[in-house]
C-alpha cells in the first residue's frame, strides 16, 4: 500500500517567547526569543561560605550550566555575593549568577545594594513575600531593585509556597460555580494566576516585560505539561522549566526528561534545570550533564559530541565494546572544555561504537567515524569507517588505542581546520 504522504521529520515547534537577558560585565545571556533554551543549576552550598560556592559555581559553569543560581537568605549570604561574584572573575568564570530569595528578600536587596548590584537576575516567589498588606509592598521593594539595578526577574511560582490567599480566594470562586472543578484543577489555576498577576504587577512598577521570566513548579510529570501548556497558552514570557522536585537517580532523570521532553517539544520553554538529588558522593554537575543531554536528544542544543554504542546482546564475545565507548565517551566530555576554543563544531562530532556485524557497519557508516568490533563467531578484525567509507580495519590486542587515536587525528583534521581557517 502506497503512503499518501512523505513522512516528515519530527522537530520542535517554535518557541513565540520574548527575550531577556542577564548580564555580568561582558558577558550577556540572551532568554527566550530565538535565543538557544538555556541550561540552569543551583548550588548547594552555604552561600556564606564564599570559597566553597565559587568554585561549585565554577564546577556547574564548567559542565556546561549557563546561568547559576545561588541561595541568598541571610544578610550574612548577601553580603557575600560580591566576594563570590570577585572570586569567580578572579578565575575566568564569567557564568550570570541568579539570587534565589525567599520571606526576606524585600530587606537584603535594599540593605546590601552590592549584592544587588553583583548579581545577574533575581528569583521570586510571590507565595513567600509576606502575607495580607505586607506582600504587595514587599514584593514592590524587590521589583524596584529590579529596576533600579536594570536586572530581569524570574517569578517563580511553587505548588509548595502556593499563596493561600489566592488558593482560597479561587477554591471559593469555584464552590459557586455550577459545574465545580475538581481541587487539582484549582490548584493549576491557582498557579497560573499566580505567575501572571505578579508578573502583571511587575510591569506595573516600572519592570520591562522583557525582562520578566516565569515559571510555576510542580513535582508531577502530566502536572508540568497541564500548568506549562496553560501558561504558555494565556502569556508570551520567556518561561522556565522543570520539576521542582524530580527526586534522585533514575527516577528523577527520567521523569525529568519526560516532563520537559514534552514540553520543549512543543515549543514551551527557554531555560531548564534538572532539580536532581544527587546520589550519595555524587558530583552536582550531573543535575547539568542531564539537562544538556535533554536538549541535545531533541535536536535543540549540541553540547558533546555523540557515541553511539550498541547495548550488547548473545551475539557480543566480550565487554571490549562498553569499555571502550565509555572510554571514548569520558575522553570527549572531559576534552570538550578546551576543545570548544580549539575546535568550533566539534561538539556535533557523531561517534559509534558497535559490537558485532548485524548493524555495526551500518552505524558506524551513518556516523562521522565508527568502528563494528567483531562478535561470536566473527573474523577478529575491526573495521573502522570515516565519513560513510571505509578506511581501516584494525586487529590484534591495540585495537581501542588505535581507535582511540583515530578519533583524534579526525578531530584535528575535520574541526583544527575549521579553527585554523576562523582565526585566518
Amino acid at each position: 500500500m502506497e503512503p499518501c504522504l512523505p513522512i516528515a521529520p519530527a522537530s520542535p515547534q517554535p518557541r513565540r517567547s520574548r527575550q531577556a537577558r542577564a548580564v555580568w560585565g561582558s558577558r550577556v545571556v540572551t532568554i527566550g526569543g530565538d535565543a538557544p533554551v538555556r541550561v540552569q543549576s543551583m548550588t548547594n552550598t552555604d552561600t556564606q561560605d564564599a570559597i566553597a560556592t565559587a568554585i561549585q559555581v565554577k564546577e556547574l559553569a564548567i559542565a556546561g550550566s549557563e546561568l547559576v543560581r545561588i541561595t541568598v537568605n541571610t544578610p550574612e549570604a548577601a553580603a557575600q555575593v560580591p566576594y563570590i561574584r570577585e572570586q569567580l572573575d578572579r578565575m575566568g568564570i564569567d557564568v550570570p549568577l541568579i539570587g534565589d530569595f525567599h520571606y526576606n528578600g524585600h530587606r537584603l536587596l535594599t540593605d546590601y545594594p552590592d549584592c544587588a548590584q553583583a548579581l545577574s537576575k533575581y528569583r521570586i516567589n510571590p507565595g513567600n513575600v509576606g502575607k495580607g498588606d505586607k506582600h504587595d509592598r514587599q514584593f514592590g521593594q524587590m521589583i524596584e531593585a529590579a529596576v533600579r539595578w536594570g536586572k530581569p526577574v524570574r517569578i517563580g511560582v511553587n505548588w509548595g509556597s502556593l499563596d493561600q490567599e489566592l488558593l482560597a480566594q479561587l477554591m471559593d470562586e469555584n464552590s459557586r460555580r455550577p459545574e465545580p472543578w475538581d481541587a487539582r484543577s484549582v490548584m493549576y489555576e491557582a498557579l497560573v494566576t499566580s505567575a501572571l498577576e505578579s508578573a502583571r504587577r511587575a510591569q506595573e512598577l516600572g519592570m520591562d516585560g522583557d525582562q520578566v521570566i516565569l515559571s510555576c513548579k510542580v513535582s508531577g510529570v502530566q502536572d508540568l505539561v497541564s500548568v506549562y501548556r496553560e501558561l504558555a497558552r494565556r502569556c508570551n514570557y520567556a518561561l522556565h522549566l522543570g520539576l521542582t522536585e524530580a527526586g534522585m537517580g533514575t527516577k528523577g532523570t527520567v521523569a525529568s526528561s519526560v516532563a520537559l521532553g514534552i514540553l520543549l517539544q512543543e515549543g514551551i520553554g527557554d531555560t531548564i534545570r534538572v532539580s536532581l538529588t544527587p546520589q550519595p558522593g555524587e558530583s552536582r554537575t550531573q543535575e547539568v550533564v542531564i539537562a544538556a543531554e535533554i536538549l541535545q536528544a531533541l535536536g535543540l542544543r549540541s553540547f558533546v559530541p555523540s557515541v553511539t554504542a550498541c547495548p550488547g546482546c548473545g551475539r557480543t564475545t566480550s565487554t571490549t565494546f562498553q569499555e571502550l565507548a565509555k572510554q571514548i565517551d569520558d575522553y570527549l566530555r572531559a576534552q570538550m572544555p578546551v576543545w570548544r576554543e580549539r575546535y568550533p563544531g566539534v561538539e556535533k562530532l557523531r561517534v559509534a561504537v558497535m559490537g558485532c556485524i548485524v548493524n555495526g557497519p551500518g552505524e558506524s557508516k551513518h556516523a562521522d567515524i565508527g568502528i563494528s568490533l567483531p562478535g561470536t563467531g566473527e573474523a577478529p578484525a575491526a573495521p573502522v569507517f570515516i565519513d560513510g567509507q571505509k578506511a581501516v580495519t584494525l586487529r590484534g590486542d591495540n585495537i581501542a588505542n588505535e581507535f582511540h587515536q583515530l578519533v583524534e587525528n579526525y578531530i584535528e583534521k575535520r574541526f583544527g581546520q575549521t579553527h585554523a581557517a576562523a582565526a585566518a
